[in-house]
């Protein structure tokens, strides 16, 4: 971080109390990995696939 990125406005924390402040910021403004989406078959058709399944058919 360069000087000025963090600014103190009201009283006087400790070389700690920055350190923890700093690294939970630098978590969140980290982009989380999100893992890429799953392929789908080839075969995959989901406009065929029945919206409804009655309890007693074959699914």
């Amino acid at each position: 971080m360069d000087e000025g990125d963090l600014r103190v406005i009201h009283g006087t924390p400790t070389p700690e109390e920055l350190a923890a402040l700093i690294a939970v910021l630098a978590t969140r403004t980290t982009p989380q990995h999100t893992p890429p989406p799953r392929p789908r078959a080839p075969w995959h058709r989901p406009h065929h696939t029945p919206a409804y399944h009655s309890p007693s058919s074959w699914h």
